[in-house]
């Protein structure tokens, strides 16, 4: 029993082991063969592969060839193409050679006829040259010859006759000379005074515009004396504290009933006169309510200044100006010169300007804006330094302004030359609104020193007796030497001192150059 146990279990040992041993020999035979299948597929593969690959390199290069042989054709084609072109060209251009050779041809031809032509010409000439040479020398010989009898016989030489002669003829020169420029300075004066009346008639006609003398006080009445001593105050505050606000001086003296403010600037004299105004009608016054009171005067001012501007733009049909620009026109108001009120002259020359302009065919509306426009630089001329015409110049561009309109503002006192006719009929509307009788006042030192410049001025010239300037200063009359300056030169002086006038003087409207001799020879420097 022990025995065969030790037997089993040698066996049972010893079997599993064989049969593993056995199957992994038949593992690796199967592996085996079927690695031996695997590779003949593999095998099979490749070779198929191959094959392949070979075919599609064969077809490739067939293609390529093809390809090749086609491009080779077209590329030869093409040079077959371009070489028939340049033989073609080449044909052209030969036969424009055989043209322009046979063309040449011709043309040497017609120059060898031409020169012989020239050649045949130039012979003539030249004997008609030698004929006229010996012409020449005859006419000299007989000329020489008239020449001696006549000196012989008038008993001159040649060149006491020739001065003699130029001397004749200088003199009737010179009368003809003036005798035409009488004739043409008269026609022309004739027909420019008709046609200037005409237009300045019609134009004060159409235009009557009525002027306030405005000075540099202003008088506030008063309802008793009494109220002086309220407006002093005590120990001067309130008066001092009305001139600190307002700019100008209070002048309290005897005049009863009645205080007078000074002041340069009439807008804040303006301004003053408001608030004492209301000063006296409200009864308090102390420094306080002065200065709310003149802080609301300048608020009227303010109101009366834009509606001066705005009705002077409705008066004169002048409309499209900047808000600000229509202001400072209001300011005007309140700016006098020569006792002429300048927005009241202003609107004036506007509608002489555009009266003018309809009837000489220019730029109406131009004209009419340009004359509003002509002096707004004296409202601003108390605050800035420079002449009203550069202001104004300067404040219409600011502005946006026409050029043309500058350009008239610029012009109207010559201080540049006017370029336009729209700046002459300008410059004529300002001057006949200021010479117009009563529109203006002058200082009586001003007066005189006019009148002397004019006399100072005539007096200058060689030949003048005496000189009188007449009619407040609008001519001069000249009494010359009758045997010191003849007609002609009558005429000449007048216009050269009308001339020098116009140069060293300003004045408004013209003055007339009357000189005086046997004749008058009249100018004017307008």
């Amino acid at each position: 029993m022990t025995l065969l146990s030790s037997t089993e279990a040698v066996l049972y040992t010893v079997l599993p082991i064989i049969g593993v041993l056995v199957g992994a020999v038949i593992g690796i035979f199967v592996f085996r063969a079927y690695q031996s299948k695997k590779l003949g597929a593999a095998k099979q593969a490749a070779n198929k592969m191959v094959e392949d690959a070979v075919n599609e390199v064969k077809e490739m290069r067939k293609t390529a060839t093809r390809e090749a042989k086609e491009e080779l054709a077209k590329e030869r084609s093409e040079q077959e193409k371009e070489l028939r072109e340049k033989q073609a060209n080449i044909s052209r251009s030969e036969q424009r050679i055989l043209q322009r050779e046979e063309t040449l041809d011709k043309k040497e031809q017609l120059l060898d006829k031409k020169s012989d032509d020239l050649d045949a010409q130039r012979n003539a000439l030249a004997q008609k040259h030698a004929e006229a040479d010996k012409l020449k020398v005859e006419l000299t010989d007989a000329r020489n010859k008239i020449v001696d009898e006549i000196q012989h016989v008038a008993g001159l030489s040649k060149e006491e006759a020739k001065s003699q002669l130029i001397d004749l003829i200088r003199d009737e020169a010179k009368h003809d000379a003036a005798k035409m420029v009488r004739e043409i300075d008269a026609e022309a004066k004739e027909e420019a005074d008709k046609r200037a009346k005409k237009i300045v008639s019609l134009a004060v006609q159409r235009c009557a515009v009525d002027h306030s003398a405005e000075i540099t006080v202003s008088t506030v009445a008063l309802p008793n004396d009494d109220m002086k001593g309220r407006i002093i105050g005590r120990e001067g505050r309130n008066i001092r504290a009305l001139e600190t606000a307002t700019g100008c001086d209070l002048i309290i003296d005897d005049t009863p009933e009645a205080v007078v403010l000074s002041c340069f600037d009439p807008i804040r004299r303006e301004v003053a006169r408001i608030a004492l105004e209301k000063l006296i009608s409200d009864g308090r016054i102390h420094p306080g309510r002065i200065e709310d009171l003149v802080e609301k005067a300048q608020k009227e001012v303010d109101v009366k200044i834009k509606e001066a501007g705005e009705n002077a733009m409705y008066e004169t049909g002048v409309f499209g100006l900047n808000p600000d620009l229509a202001r400072i026109l209001g300011r005007l108001r309140f700016r006098t010169s020569y006792g002429q009120n300048v927005l009241r002259h202003s609107i004036e020359t506007s509608n002489l300007a555009g009266i003018m302009a309809a009837e000489l065919g220019a730029n109406v509306p131009l004209c009419k804006r340009a004359g509003l426009l002509h002096d707004i630089g004296k409202a601003l001329d108390h605050e800035i330094d420079g002449t009203h015409v550069s202001i104004g110049v300067d404040v219409a561009k600011k502005y946006k302004e026409n050029k043309d309109v500058v350009h008239c503002i610029a012009a109207h006192h010559n201080d540049v030359e006017p370029e336009t006719i729209e700046a002459v009929i300008v410059q004529c509307a300002d001057a006949i609104s200021g010479a117009r009788p009563g529109a203006r006042r002058e200082s009586l030192d001003n007066y005189v020193k006019r009148l002397e410049k004019l006399e100072e001025i005539a007096n200058s010239y060689e030949g003048v007796e005496k000189a009188f300037a007449v009619q407040a200063g609008r001519e001069v009359r000249i009494i010359v030497k009758p045997e010191v300056i003849d007609d002609v030169k009558a005429m000449y002086m007048s216009k050269e001192i009308a001339k020098q006038i116009e140069q060293d003087m300003q004045y408004p409207g013209q003055i007339k150059v009357n000189v005086i001799r046997e004749t008058r020879a009249v100018e004017y420097a307008k």
